[in-house]
C-alpha cells in the first residue's frame, strides 16, 4: 500500500464531507463528541499532508516541526484522552460507564505525559518505505503505547453500544496488521486506517429506521435517534 501527500489530502477531503454529513443527523447532544470522529480524522489527515509536503522541502524550513507536531498534537496527544471521553459520554450509567470513565482517567495519563513529551522532546518524522515513521524519545515507550491502546480501544470494546464495539474491533483488528505489517510506521498507518474506518460512523447516524432496544427499568418512549441506532 502506498501512501503520499495525494493520499493524505484526499481522505481528509472525503471524511471532512462526511463528517459535516454526520453531525448534521447527531440529535443527542452526549453523541456529539464521538460523531465528530470523522471530521477530527480529516483535520488530522490534512496535517499529515503537510508532512509528507515539508518532508519533501515543499513548504519552507521550518515547516517540518510545526507539521509533524500538528499531527503528533492529535495521534498521540488527544487521541486517547479524545475516544474514551467521547465513550463515556453517550454510555448509561453502569458498570460498563464506570469501566470506561477508568479507562477515561488513563486517557488522561497518556494525555499528560505524551503532551509533555511532545512539548520537551522533539518528533522525528522521516519517509520510510511509502509510508512516515515517527519517533519520541519520551512517547515511544512500550508502557506509554500499552496505555495508549489500552484507553482508545479498550473504551470502545467495553461499550454497551453495538456500533461503538464493531468500531472498536475493527480498529484492534486494524492494529495488529499495522503492527505486523508496518510496525517501523505503526502511528502513521493506524491512524490513516482508523481515519478511513470511521466512515462508517456516517451511516450508523444516517439510518433513522431501527428498531430500539428498551433498557430494563424504563418506559417505551421513542428516544432520540442518536441514543437509538446506538442500542
Amino acid at each position: 500500500m502506498c501512501f503520499s501527500a495525494t493520499a493524505s489530502f484526499t481522505a481528509a477531503a472525503v471524511l471532512a464531507t462526511i463528517g459535516v454529513a454526520t453531525l448534521r443527523h447527531v440529535r443527542e447532544p452526549r453523541a456529539l463528541l464521538f460523531a465528530s470522529v470523522p471530521l477530527l480524522f480529516a483535520f488530522h489527515q490534512f496535517s499529515e499532508g503537510l508532512v509528507w509536503l515539508s518532508l519533501a522541502g515543499r513548504l519552507g524550513r521550518y515547516a517540518v516541526d510545526h507539521s509533524v507536531f500538528l499531527f503528533s498534537l492529535y495521534a498521540i496527544g488527544i487521541l486517547p484522552l479524545l475516544m474514551p471521553t467521547a465513550v463515556a459520554l453517550m454510555e448509561p450509567p453502569g458498570w460498563r460507564r464506570r469501566g470506561i470513565l477508568m479507562l477515561t482517567g488513563v486517557g488522561a495519563l497518556v494525555f499528560a505525559w505524551d503532551m509533555a513529551g511532545l512539548v520537551i522532546a522533539p518528533t522525528c518524522a522521516v519517509i520510510d518505505q511509502h509510508s512516515i515513521a515517527y519517533s519520541n524519545p519520551v512517547t515511544s515507550r512500550l508502557w506509554v503505547s500499552l496505555l495508549y491502546i489500552l484507553a482508545t480501544c479498550g473504551a470502545l470494546l467495553l461499550s454497551s453500544h453495538r456500533v461503538v464495539r464493531g468500531y472498536g474491533v475493527l480498529n484492534v483488528v486494524g492494529l495488529a496488521i499495522v503492527h505486523l505489517v508496518k510496525g517501523y510506521a505503526f502511528a502513521s498507518v493506524w491512524c490513516f486506517y482508523a481515519a478511513v474506518l470511521s466512515v462508517v460512523l456516517y451511516r450508523q447516524f444516517h439510518r433513522q429506521d431501527i428498531d430500539v432496544a428498551v433498557p430494563n427499568g424504563t418506559s417505551g418512549v421513542p428516544r432520540p435517534f442518536v441514543l437509538a441506532w446506538l442500542r
